[in-house]
């Protein structure tokens, strides 16, 4: 028998940094995110003997561990040990693993955290253990945040277990994620509107997120206002969807990046800057970088008429558009024959 999970990636539209601790246990944050069909991959197999085995199909690595000990955090798979220390410590049973994404790591699409979560549906599926979706989130954030202490916020992990549009709030004491009920036309134009660019340029989000951090901390007025501003962005951006008024959406997607940046100075580049201005210079509205910044997605929303002539200039200066579909689903586990 083999398992076999998978996981959405999300896009983040507004909100993002609000989710990070301290300024979430502080002022409370919230995320506005959508799924996509891109998604985290997991298959898991029982083995013959007590050996864990994991095969990494982005990081193109083999690796093969005891199960005597816990397994040790040394910079190699270190997510999929910290998974199977949390949800595999009780037995000797060896098992394969075998893990791929649709986007590599530090692309802004929370694949990191997402792969966290496939992992943690093939075990909760072969161990049978009751696991809410609201616990194997808070799972996910324990072992990255807590356990590996890796830098960032709570979104991705909730994003990837439940699927779909979301207005998820975060205080110091509960997370809450509000499924929004968005007219399925409404999905289809927003869907229509959006241009999904690979910059071709991936990032460590740890470092850019510890230096938002870092700033916070000293209580600098331009990180606090640009902090705020975007949380209330957020909310005005749900409204807008749920109102169908995506015009007003797509204006408010550039109001957002505009103070989005404020935050760190590593969020944006002259490269980002170039390839956004080009956008906006053919017809875009508004758009993001995705994820913490620094590289990875951009995310544009254009008028009507001129996604094409975006999407031909983002080309020419080296970006790649890439197709993508919003899904209504979070993790997915399931059995096939060995």
């Amino acid at each position: 028998m083999v398992i076999r999970s998978k996981a959405p990636l999300r896009i983040s539209f507004a909100g993002g940094g609000t989710d990070i601790k301290p300024y979430m246990d502080e002022y409370g944050g919230c995320v506005l995110s959508a799924t996509i069909d891109k998604c985290a991959y997991g298959s898991l197999r029982v083995r013959d003997d007590q050996a864990i085995r994991v095969q990494s199909l982005d990081y193109d690595i083999v690796a093969k561990y005891d199960l005597d000990f816990n397994l040790p955090y040394d910079g190699e798979l270190d997510l999929v040990k910290a998974v199977i220390n949390n949800l595999n410590g009780f037995s000797k049973q060896g098992l394969d693993f075998f893990i791929h994404s649709d986007a590599p790591p530090g692309s802004g699409l929370g694949s990191s955290s997402t792969m966290v979560v496939a992992l943690i549906g093939l075990l909760k599926h072969y161990h049978h253990l009751p696991l809410t979706d609201y616990e194997m989130a808070q799972i996910a954030f324990k072992i990255e945040r807590g356990d590996l202490q890796i830098a960032g916020g709570m979104q991705d992990q909730y994003a990837a277990v439940f699927g779909g549009f979301n207005f998820i709030e975060f205080t110091k004491n509960a997370v809450i994620v509000n499924p929004l009920r968005i007219n399925q036309a409404t999905v289809n134009e927003l869907e229509y509107s959006l241009l999904l660019v690979y910059t071709g340029r991936t990032r460590l989000s740890s470092n850019i997120i510890q230096s938002q951090v870092e700033s916070y901390e000293k209580k600098e007025e331009t990180v606090l206002d640009a902090m705020t501003e975007i949380k209330a962005l957020a909310t005005e951006m749900k409204n807008a969807l749920l109102q169908a008024r995506l015009f007003d959406f797509g204006k408010l997607l550039h109001e957002s990046w505009l103070h989005k940046k404020q935050m760190a100075q590593q969020i944006s580049n002259p490269s980002i800057d170039a390839l956004y201005a080009a956008a906006r210079d053919k017809g875009a509205l508004g758009g993001k970088i995705l994820g913490a910044g620094g590289g990875g997605y951009l995310l544009l929303f254009c008028e009507f008429g001129t996604k094409h002539l975006v999407a031909e200039e983002m080309e020419k200066m080296g970006a790649q558009a890439v197709d993508f579909h919003f899904v209504d689903h979070g993790l997915e586990t399931w059995e096939v024959a060995a």
